[in-house]
């Protein structure tokens, strides 16, 4: 799965950085291309010459003085991932507020390629406001993390803040690289349809879009091709191609012009609408007694309906009824349906966190416990995968 891929292991100043010789063993052995960047205090741990054996290329320890007049932007183009090992506060904090002082930080910030960190620290370092701003200003900014957890630490501690083992981390690796063809085309939908009932007034309900955008993100961050269309102005990676809409008719016309191996149907689509739309404003003294509804086009069936279907990701967003959801797994015929309870704390519309049920085509079910919608999304994208290698 790994075999030519290129990462660059940048080895930060903690005690762990002992364990990051057996993280380059396992990463050589997976037929993984690895360079070293070896920070100053890291250097005060292990030695170059650990990695230099392992991985058969010597580390880079300079910004300056290299044979390299540019190393950071040289070693940034060049890899596919960028694995901080051990991350301590103070690189995170560096690289959170772009301070590129030294060769590791000024990579990371040069990189386009994902960057995945594995912070390790004592538990009051971790716990720390300042870390825990970094923290979340990291992963808003699109950075990956793996760990910490709680174990030993140095000095005889222990508490929250041991760097995730090595195995951890190369999992961690697996999901970020594990699909290479940056031709596979994704069809994300995200938002909650806007049907209106005059120029002022709509129909619609209270999705945010923000689990589609999330899953948006992740794909592109993959190297997916990924066409995004939705309701919500949330803001996306570059690499994402939106389509806005607000209708369910809009959304039905946008997702036929997209051509797409997996379609993710993330969006709220409002099941009716008014049957018919007034063209002024309707006036308090006017009075509105009723409103005629009509259902709205199937954007769902319309893609399992085509003659070269993609394989398809449905979403269920339930209040408590989880038999609902496996019945619509089966009758839509989808690859995979993602269900959640809209009622329960911390999973409802507009929050970042997210407690689903995954439903496979045969009804079986898998529950996962409240995640961020991010790691909801990279979750859901390595089941993606695992379905497409299974259809192969």
């Amino acid at each position: 799965m790994l075999q030519g891929r290129r990462v660059l292991l940048a080895v930060t100043g903690g005690v762990a950085a002992y364990k990051t010789a057996y993280l380059a063993r396992l990463l050589v052995e997976a037929g993984v291309e690895v360079e070293v960047v070896l920070s100053e205090s890291a250097q005060q741990f292990i030695g170059p010459q650990t990695y230099a054996a392992i991985t058969g290329r010597h580390p880079h320890l300079e910004l300056f003085g290299a044979e390299s007049v540019s190393p950071h932007t040289d070693l940034a183009r060049w890899c596919e991932l960028v694995v901080v090992a051990p991350a301590t506060a103070s690189t995170m904090a560096q690289i959170a507020n772009g301070i590129s002082s030294n060769l590791l930080v000024a990579t990371v910030i040069a990189t386009k390629a994902p960057v995945l960190l594995a912070p390790a620290m004592h538990t009051e370092m971790w716990e720390n406001p300042a870390t825990r701003r970094n923290s979340s200003t990291l992963k808003g900014d699109g950075l990956h993390f793996v760990g910490p957890g709680a174990g030993a630490l140095a000095g005889g501690d222990t508490g929250m803040g041991r760097m995730a083992e090595p195995e951890e981390i190369m999992e961690a690796i697996e999901g970020l690289l594990g699909v290479s063809d940056s031709s596979l085309r994704v069809l994300v939908t995200a938002g909650g349809t806007r049907e209106p009932v005059d120029p002022v007034r709509f129909l619609g309900n209270r999705s945010s879009g923000k689990m589609g955008h999330a899953i948006a993100d992740e794909a592109a961050r993959r190297g997916y091709q990924v066409t995004l269309v939705t309701v919500s102005d949330l803001p996306v990676v570059p690499a994402v191609k939106v389509v806005q809409v607000e209708t369910a008719a809009e959304m039905l016309d946008a997702v036929a012009g997209v051509e797409a191996d997996v379609a993710i149907m993330a969006a709220a689509v409002a099941d009716f609408r008014p049957a018919r739309t007034g063209e002024q404003k309707i006036s308090r003294s006017e009075g509105l007694s009723t409103i005629e509804l009509e259902g709205t086009p199937d954007v769902l069936a319309s893609v399992m309906a085509r003659e070269e279907r993609p394989f398809v990701v449905g979403f269920a967003a339930e209040t408590g009824d989880l038999d609902r959801a496996v019945a619509k797994a089966r009758e839509k015929g989808v690859d995979l349906l993602v269900y959640n309870d809209v009622t329960e704390p911390g999973s409802g519309f507009g929050t970042d966190t997210n407690r689903v049920v995954i439903v496979d085509a045969e009804g079986k079910t898998e529950q996962w416990p409240l995640l961020d919608k991010r790691e909801v999304a990279s979750r859901l994208l390595d089941l993606v995968t695992a379905g497409l290698a299974g259809l192969d």
